[in-house]
């Protein structure tokens, strides 16, 4: 809280303070407001996450035409979270042109499209843009910020920002060619690079967000994306005063997703810059890498708001001095909303896991650190809704949506999760106690096979009231060793009563400035939105140690067919977090939802239940493929539902779909200590002639096969998780961005003087429009076209021609001048 007084001091021409320097930044940016729309009254001394909601009107009249179309998705509003329904047409309007600013005021950059494969033509991409977005970043609309995935329209100031201390020349890059370059960092010195990459450390010492990173023969692998501050690298020791690292392009495939999702457009690096232009001479002008080395803010072709991740001198103290604690170490990370505690947290856990100089005997120190996660609003290394227990044994580099999971990951794995269902642990904080309990318990057990592993303590923002009695409560029974809170401004009522439990507890309270960003570029919803979509996308094959994205909509993806009824019965029940609702209404609240998939092992699973007999045994039968191969099914014998879930299932009268409901007035949770979460699912269509649901999920059926054979059975949980409104228009997305791949490969052909078939060109490009047609033509989703950005073009082309009319003849009236 109290966000203003804690904002760091941005670059200002003139050494003014930094509450001083956003002021006369937010002045401005009222002004340009003013001028633009005088008749709407909107404030803008709150950051774009704070905007108010604006009707489509409003939203067509004041969002920049940066794309023909714009998808907008409407959804009940229905308490309990139900199906989406159907919106009435809008009518399409053109945009009036918008008013001339005064050239003082902050005004809008042109908007370029997004990045483009590293094969691509950007010239080609910023004038065939299929959808953009402003330099200035993405705005939530408040009350419902999950419906509508559009970019903002907040002006901003773009300043140039110093990012890297090191100019590449002639004597510091060791070599470089299309893939790779290898370059040479005295020490004091950074190097920053925008984009994905893999980093090889050759020579001397360099740190990279709170890791110190020594010569091996390892490759780490970094994700440096515009919606987060950048990675710096920095030589701290180095070999004749000089670090030696190589940097490598990766395909990992996550910029594919852009074209699933506007929110990942204009994400990674653009056009070339001029360092990158000086590396690569001797390839065709065309080359790009997946990455970008950045001088200052100004070298980005997208001009978007970039900076540096640098910490404060007391931060880094801090980290030194817990990281010294070892495996004494157990940390309550807290503090109020956007105060940098996940950062933090990154960078304690990344020093941790700091590897060691290569000894002469090999030694290495295998236990890891433990990272309990309670923030269920914006996790760590997990979808939204849910808390975990992590054991991380190498360093992350990347933001959540990088590693959104981390299954069959040599990086770590996760012990245990349990679904809270909700962005915030306020729905339900008694179930949100037990959790935490049973997953600190499961951290003692880790102890036993590895007893040098600390312990990081991620706690959300939750900090006032209930919030704050749950946090006093966790530091006086949790055993901790050290409490870190992440503001120096207060309140007092905060951390007086925090200070108090430390006290009682006898451990230290170590209190922190907030690092806040003046510029965000997604909201809290659109990045937890990034998170999930990128959850569903991601795979990790075998034969490789890296994630892999695939950029195939789900609606294509080959689900589980899961039986929900009858004798090959595989999910035992569905429940519905909150308050109750009626039988009838479960088809409508369960389809095209995301729910979470837990295991049930004990008949003492729903609280208050204890009396229930004990769970029946199960023979499972899933297939031996995962979830993209043959048709999955999770079943098991022929046997009667166990009595633990059949004494509270309630069958509805038209689907025959097994509501379970335990409580009275609001559904009893699953009693962490009896249950356990798989990961999440999307469901994708319920099929009453056949009794089975389509889901959609990247849980392996190994993990769903091992929960059958130990006798658990499977609960799908229906919780507050945002509406998928990315999963419904990624059809859409994917429609358009095939078309333009189409287009552009039909203007490279005709660059290039080769032979086309007409005939051929024409069926494809209809099948193509008939293709954006269907996925546009649907009720859950609005299409709302855009043909005011091609006028504003013609009409900035005609400002910026010279134009000469020649006289008649003398003394003509038509005689004129340039």
């Amino acid at each position: 809280m109290k966000r203003k007084a804690e904002k760091q001091q941005t670059a200002a021409p003139a050494p003014v303070s930094a509450v001083a320097a956003r002021k006369a930044r937010m002045q401005q940016m009222q002004a340009a407001v003013s001028v633009e729309n005088p008749s709407r009254g909107g404030s803008a001394e709150e950051p774009p996450s704070k905007k108010p909601r604006r009707t489509p009107e409003e939203e067509g009249q004041a969002q920049p035409a940066s794309e023909e179309t714009n998808v907008r998705i409407t959804r009940s509003s229905r308490a309990s979270g139900g199906r989406l329904k159907a919106n009435k047409p809008v009518e399409k309007k053109e945009r009036d042109p918008p008013v001339e600013r005064d050239e003082k005021l902050p005004v809008q950059s042109p908007v370029p499209d997004a990045e483009s494969r590293p094969d691509s033509d950007d010239e080609e991409e910023e004038q065939n843009a299929v959808v953009g977005e402003t330099s200035v970043g993405v705005a939530p609309i408040q009350g419902d910020a999950d419906a509508y995935e559009t970019p903002a329209d907040t002006p901003g100031l773009v300043q140039e920002f110093p990012l890297s201390k090191t100019r590449l020349n002639k004597s510091n890059i060791v070599y470089s060619d299309e893939h790779r370059l290898c370059v040479r960092i005295k020490e004091k010195m950074s190097l920053v690079l925008l984009g994905h990459y893999d980093l090889w450390v050759k020579r001397g010492v360099v740190s990279v967000m709170g890791a110190k990173l020594h010569p091996s023969p390892r490759l780490y692998r970094v994700y440096a994306p515009s919606t987060h501050s950048l990675p710096v690298i920095k030589c701290i020791a180095g070999v004749d005063g000089a670090a030696e690292v190589e940097v490598i392009s990766c395909n990992s495939g996550i910029y594919r997703l852009k074209d699933l999702s506007p929110l990942y457009q204009r994400v990674w690096n653009g056009k070339n810059t001029s360092a990158d232009k000086l590396t690569l001479k001797n390839v065709p002008s065309s080359t790009k890498r997946t990455f970008s080395v950045l001088y200052t803010s100004a070298d980005d072709s997208f001009k978007r708001h970039l900076r540096p991740l640098h910490l404060e001198k007391q931060w880094s103290s801090a980290i030194k001095s817990l990281s010294q604690r070892g495996s004494r170490l157990k940390a309550l990370i807290c503090g109020p909303k956007a105060s940098g505690k996940s950062t933090f947290s990154r960078y304690l856990l990344n020093h941790l896991l700091s590897p060691a100089p290569q000894t002469e005997n090999n030694y290495c120190n295998t236990d890891g650190v433990a990272f309990l996660d309670l923030d269920p609003g914006q996790p760590e290394f997990s979808p939204m809704g849910q808390v975990y227990l992590a054991h991380l044994r190498s360093p992350v580099f990347g933001p959540p949506f990088s590693h959104p999971s981390l299954k069959d990951s040599h990086d770590g794995t996760i012990i245990r999760a349990h679904h809270i269902g909700a962005s915030s642990p306020k729905e339900d904080p008694d179930h949100y106690v037990l959790a935490t309990m049973d997953l600190m318990d499961r951290y003692r057990a880790l102890l036993a096979s590895y007893p040098q592993c600390p312990l990081i303590i991620n706690y959300p923002g939750w900090i006032f009231g209930l919030g704050l009695e749950v946090a006093t409560w966790l530091v006086r029974s949790l055993g901790l060793s050290d409490v870190v809170y992440m503001s120096e401004k207060g309140p007092m009522e905060v951390v007086v009563p925090l200070g108090q439990a430390a006290q009682e507890a006898m451990i230290p309270l170590t209190t922190l400035p907030s690092q806040p960003t003046d510029f965000v570029s997604r909201s809290s919803a659109q990045l937890r939105s990034m998170q999930l979509q990128s959850y569903f996308h991601m795979s990790r094959p075998a034969e490789i140690n890296t994630p892999l994205w695939l950029d195939k909509p789900l609606s294509r993806t080959k689900p589980f067919h899961v039986q929900y009824s009858g004798q090959r019965q595989g999910i035992k029940g569905i429940m519905v977090m909150g308050s109750e609702i009626d039988p009838d209404l479960l088809h409508e609240v369960l389809d095209g939802s995301i729910v979470g998939v837990v295991a049930v092992e004990s008949p003492r699973a729903i609280l208050g239940q204890s009396d229930m007999p004990v769970m029946s045994n199960r023979n499972a039968g899933a297939t031996e493929n995962g979830h993209e191969d043959a048709d999955v099914s999770m079943e098991d014998s022929s046997e009667p539902i166990n009595p633990f879930i059949e004494g509270n299932v309630i069958r509805t009268p038209n689907e025959d779909l097994p509501y379970l409901f335990v409580g009275s007035g609001s559904s009893n949770p699953l009693d962490p200590k009896a249950s356990r979460c798989l990961g999440l699912a999307l469901v994708r269509s319920i099929s009453v002639s056949s009794r089975q649901l389509e889901l959609v999920t990247p849980i392996e059926g190994s993990a769903i096969r091992d929960a059958l054979e130990q006798n658990h059975g499977i609960v799908l949980v229906r919780g507050q998780v945002d509406t998928p409104n990315w999963a419904i228009s990624e059809d859409y997305y994917a429609a358009r961005a095939a078309e333009k791949r189409h287009r552009d490969s039909v203007d490279k052909l005709k660059k290039n003087a080769e032979s086309l078939d007409p005939q051929r060109q024409a069926r494809v490009s209809a099948t193509l429009k008939d293709r954006i047609r269907r996925a546009s033509n649907v009720p859950w989703m609005t299409v709302i076209e855009d043909h005011a950005s091609r006028q504003r073009e013609a009409a900035e082309r005609e400002k910026s021609l010279w134009k000469l009319r020649k006289k008649a003849y003398p003394g003509s009236d038509s005689e004129g001048d340039w």
